[in-house]
């Protein structure tokens, strides 16, 4: 039979006041995560509702793929460190935006603006920045429409907003992201500098890339103005779009 210890020491009052205050550390942080988590389901609905809608009531769908991720308690702690954010909840919500991602994948470049603007319309959703990293990409070649946006998330005992950010890119931005991530990821910030020439390189092939198949699709629906062009038009999707004019406008 074993035997205890009647020396061993029992817990203490401040002892029990640690572990009631780990605890609510913990359902805290869980339900902070969840509110994203919410939040990112209630964007994605959307989202996925004017894909179907396109996929099933117009001939062309500017949606090719949406996906979503939500950042990890190891990213948000060394991003609020890196940034000196204080630790609290109140501030990490206020200066984070990130912590909830929605990726959608346009077939053209203006596919991108026409699906901002879908979600701009939804009722229930406040945009509270954009930035446009197509019309004016990063240093290193990086291009995507961010968009930070506030949902209403509905609990059963309040209603909390929250922040997604929304990236929408073409097929070829997401491809080059992809790749740029993966070397950062491989090297950290020491980058060889000769990696760094060849992906600004192929930035500008990327960009080139989307250039000539947007060319290709307008004049398409140019020569065969038939149901896609119509489809297109209904839905308010751009039916001959002019890179020049997107990136000379305000």
């Amino acid at each position: 039979m074993k035997k205890y210890d009647s020396q061993a020491p029992s817990r203490t009052s401040a002892d029990s006041d640690r572990l009631e205050e780990i605890k609510a550390l913990r359902e805290g942080f869980s339900r902070f995560m969840l509110n994203y988590q919410f939040a990112i389901d209630e964007v994605m609905t959307k989202i996925n509702i004017l894909k179907t809608e396109f996929e099933h009531l117009h001939e062309y769908s500017p949606i090719e793929h949406v996906d979503s991720r939500l950042k990890s308690p190891e990213s948000i702690v060394e991003k609020i460190h890196r940034r000196n954010i204080p630790i609290t909840f109140d501030a990490i919500r206020e200066q984070l935006n990130d912590i909830a991602g929605v990726r959608l994948v346009c077939s053209f470049i203006a596919d991108t603006y026409a699906v901002a603007e879908m979600i701009k319309a939804q009722r229930d959703i406040t945009i509270t920045e954009t930035k446009d990293y197509i019309k004016n990409p990063k240093p290193n070649g990086y291009k995507s429409l961010h968009l930070i946006v506030e949902v209403p998330v509905f609990l059963s005992s309040s209603t909390e907003t929250v922040r997604v950010e929304v990236q929408i890119r073409t097929i070829a931005m997401d491809f080059w992201a992809s790749l740029e991530h993966k070397i950062y990821y491989k090297f950290g910030q020491e980058i060889p500098s000769n990696l760094l020439d060849e992906l600004s390189e192929a930035a500008d092939i990327a960009n080139d890339l989307d250039v000539k198949m947007e060319r290709l699709h307008n004049e398409v629906q140019v020569l065969r103005p038939g149901a896609e062009s119509r489809s297109a038009r209904a839905a308010g999707l751009p039916t001959n779009f002019s890179l020049d004019d997107l990136f000379n406008r305000e």
